[in-house]
């Protein structure tokens, strides 16, 4: 099996309803010979399946279909270029079939078209593309085809105007079945003229027939599920309604048709409640499907992101191709007010491109020749052509939408208790309905075997593992959705619930609570110098230095358009400093030990020095001809949220720390500034994990948060770890968590989101378990001996879809989540 079928693949799987949906798919796909592993997400209606040697994803598609639910297929539409008989044609259509995962394929010569059929996301464009041209053919995907987004869209659009269909229709058979029969119960009136005007025997028929319709028609969904799964001895929630709704459907048949076979005073019907049940449930079915759609939403924003073709030059002309036939190497054409389709670089052209989509920062960044640009991002004005370096799945875009949809499918620790519970809870609340069936049969009052129908399909209805299916999963996406929005990325969802119990935040102090590269930050100039002057000449001895200290005092010089003159006799003295001649005047620059070298007195800035050194600053002397002019400071400046973000961890109870190779004084001097409660400094790179560790001692649970290479280790040993997005991709790679815009703020917003979501999803397991808990007694009849409360099947199937869209309603409360740290522009995110 090839490393492209090996990936684990997400298939988008319809016709899931409640947790035991959820064990059913997930057995049914583990028991498929080749498959490693398997999760199934209730509320992104997916399942993730990974495989080992010999996995085929077109037999879990079968196993998925043979159990009753629906796996989504696709079409690829592909340009086969270099075809000239039929030959060619059966050659193309053979080593297209014989790629796993493609369940069928068409190729056409007069059109130069092959259409492949395969499970949704099993094979990407790129493999069929590389299968064609092993045959010695080319193939290039067509512009305008729908992509996975929009195939998967329209397939749940289907599905949810199915269930407003089937909702219409019964209703519109129900209403007069449920106005007239609860008419004449509630008002005398009503039933003398239902007798008079129709008969009582008629109105039994058209309710038979009304029902019959309601139960049969819109309704045989439930049957279409439930029944088989009831005999394969795995119920689900469309058993239990089938059962319910079949048990007083039964009943009123045989109460209209053979009466005689009752006990006296027993033939009720229960045409309406039947009727009721079937549409109730319809409907909350077709609202959970609407809220389930709202849950996946940072998905869909991120996806609008993508461009659906490019301009790409080939052969000097300039062709408007699909996305996916873009190649790297291929040169792009971006005209003012397009997407910048892939990732690549600039060779020609300038433009501003907005690029808040990743940073969260909405000035649009320039971009000349040699610069970066990122496919989703936006160009404004101008016009550029780049060379393409990452397509497809490379593309950074990409890269974010699957950790986002990885987060979102996870399966929390805490989810594990809800699996246990509901493996056996739709045979349990089986088993308690017959109990009731039984209980008031034998104990009730007269009629008996009336009061034992009724409870018992109550109890039915009432029961409602939809909710605690849902509880768990819709929190994970709408919160893992949020933090996506909010420049957090989860690329391991088990992070979501390890960072609320974080009690130490771990920074790596250069590159994160920094910007990573020295600046000038002082200048005090000695009697008779100018700043310009002095920085003129110093930036002209140091732009011969390679020292990252001589690189920031060259670009301050720059930034305040010196004109910076080109040095003579340029010396270094390694551990001292340098010296050049410039425009005819001697320039020496370095440390105080320098100065004291060369004789020159520095102590009129030795106060000045001092408390520069104590703000965490570098110090260094500049003198002209031998006299001192000035005493400057460099430093790694701390970026301007870094205040606010550490305020915020505290806020949260959370104690900070600072991990850093630099010297005690200078640390200490940068957690004063910020009030950082733990300092761990001059550790060197492979010291992180041990400093990691013990911060760990005492039980207490770390998160660690860097952005370089030598970070990698301790952010796999922390609890959690948190890069910067901006960092390499080792560190990326090692981390749990990304924050995209490289901002600490979004440490903060991930925490504060975590605890929440965690929140949310108690709350969700609280109301579901608590539901059953409470309603299911109250619907098999324990409330009526003391005080006469029997709960009708009719408001037991109104309670239980109200339950569903209950656990999804305040899961979606967590879309309101603001961020901890707001920006005063706007808050660092993806979408």
């Amino acid at each position: 099996m090839s490393e492209a079928a090996l990936r684990p693949l997400d298939i988008p799987v319809l016709g899931m309803t409640c947790a035991s949906c959820v064990g059913r798919v997930e057995k049914a796909i583990k028991s498929v010979p080749g498959v490693k592993a398997a999760a199934v997400n209730l509320a992104a209606e997916r399942a993730r399946v990974e495989f080992a040697q010999g996995g085929s994803p077109v037999a879990v598609a079968e196993a998925i279909r043979a159990i009753g639910y629906e796996p989504v297929e696709s079409t690829i539409d592909l340009k086969i270029g270099g075809m000239t008989c039929a030959s060619c044609v059966n050659r193309v259509e053979r080593a297209l079939k014989a790629v796993p995962g493609v369940l069928d394929a068409s190729v056409n010569l007069a059109t130069e078209r092959a259409s492949v059929r395969a499970l949704e996301g099993a094979v990407p464009f790129d493999v069929l593309a590389a299968t064609v041209a092993a045959t010695g053919y080319e193939a290039e995907g067509v512009a305008g085809a729908p992509d996975v987004s929009d195939r998967e869209r329209a397939a749940r659009e289907a599905e949810i105007a199915g269930l407003r269909r089937s909702v219409i229709v019964a209703a519109a058979a129900t209403a007069p079945l449920f106005v007239l029969e609860m008419g004449a119960h509630l008002f005398p009136r009503v039933h003398h003229w239902l007798a008079d005007a129709i008969g009582d025997g008629t109105w039994r028929a058209v309710s038979f027939a009304l029902a019959t319709f309601v139960l049969f028609g819109p309704g045989l969904r439930f049957f279409r599920k439930g029944l088989p799964n009831l005999f394969r001895f795995t119920p689900d929630m469309n058993s239990l309604v089938a059962l319910g709704a079949t048990a007083a459907w039964a009943y009123s048949v045989v109460a209209t048709f053979a009466p005689q076979v009752l006990p006296a005073g027993t033939a009720h019907v229960y045409y309406e409640a039947a009727a009721v049940i079937v549409t109730l449930i319809l409907l909350g079915r077709w609202f959970e499907a609407r809220a389930k759609g709202r849950t996946s939403e940072a998905i869909k924003r991120l996806m609008t992101l993508q461009a659906k073709t490019a301009r790409v030059v080939r052969d000097g002309v300039e062709t408007e191709v699909a996305i996916d036939a873009v190649r790297p190497g291929d040169v792009v054409v971006v005209r003012p007010g397009e997407r910048v389709p892939v990732d690549g670089q600039v060779i020609d052209g300038a433009s501003f491109v907005d690029e808040s989509m990743i940073t969260g920062e909405p000035i649009p960044v320039e971009k000349i020749a040699g610069a970066a640009v990122v496919g989703g991002t936006v160009n404004t004005t101008g016009a550029f052509r780049f060379r393409a370096e990452k397509v497809g799945a490379e593309t950074m875009l990409a890269q974010i939408v699957r950790m986002v949809e990885a987060a979102q499918g996870a399966k929390l620790p805490i989810q594990a208790l809800v699996d246990k519970v509901t493996a056996w809870f739709v045979p349990a609340v089986i088993g308690l309905a017959a109990l009731t069936f039984v209980v008031w049969l034998v104990f009730g009052p007269d009629p008996a075997l009336t009061f034992a129908l009724v409870n018992a399909v109550a109890v039915l209805i009432i029961a409602c593992p939809c909710a605690m299916g849902l509880a768990t999963p819709t929190s994970i996406m709408v919160g893992t959705g949020k933090a996506a929005e909010l420049g957090v990325l989860f690329r391991r969802g088990e992070a979501l619930q390890a960072l609320r119990d974080v009690d130490v935040v771990a920074l790596d102090k250069t590159g994160t609570l920094t910007k990573g590269r020295p600046e000038l930050t002082d200048m005090i100039t000695a009697d008779g110098f100018t700043e310009a002057d002095v920085l003129g000449l110093v930036a002209a001895v140091e732009r011969r230095s390679e020292h990252p200290i001589a690189h920031a005092i060259v670009e301050a010089a720059k930034a305040r358009t010196l004109a910076i003159a080109e040095p003579e006799a340029f010396a270094s003295v390694p551990g001292f400093g340098a010296e050049a001649t410039v425009e005819g005047r001697k320039v020496q620059v370095g440390a105080d030990r320098y100065m004291a070298r060369l004789g020159i007195d520095v102590g009129a800035f030795a106060p000045t020095a001092d408390r520069l050194a104590a703000d965490g600053k570098s110090p260094l002397y500049a003198a002209v001809d031998g006299r001192l002019a000035a005493v400057l400071a460099v430093a790694d400046p701390i970026k301007e949220t870094t205040p606010t973000a550490v305020a915020a961890l505290h806020r949260l109870g959370l104690k900070v720390a600072m991990v850093t190779g630099d010297n005690r004084r200078t640390a200490e001097a940068v957690a004063r500034r910020l009030g950082i409660d733990e300092v761990i400094a001059e550790v060197l790179p492979e010291g992180k994990v041990e400093a990691v560790r013990s911060l760990q001692a005492g039980s207490r649970r770390v998160a660690f948060v860097g952005d370089g290479v030598n970070d990698a280790p301790a952010l796999a040993t922390a609890d959690v770890g948190l890069a910067m997005g901006t960092g390499t991709d080792v560190a990326i790679e090692s981390a749990d968590v990304v924050l995209t815009g490289g901002d600490l703020r979004g440490v903060a917003n991930a925490v504060g989101l975590s605890r929440a979501t965690l929140n949310n999803i108690r709350q969700n397991l609280v109301w579901a378990f608590g539901y059953n808990v409470v309603l299911i007694p109250v619907a098999a009849g324990l409330l009526y001996p003391g005080f006469g409360v029997l709960l009708s099947p009719m408001f037991a199937a109104g309670a239980m879809a109200l339950s569903s869209v209950s656990v999804l309603a305040n899961a979606l409360r967590l879309r309101g989540f603001k961020s901890l740290v707001p920006s005063p522009t706007s808050a660092p995110g993806v979408a």
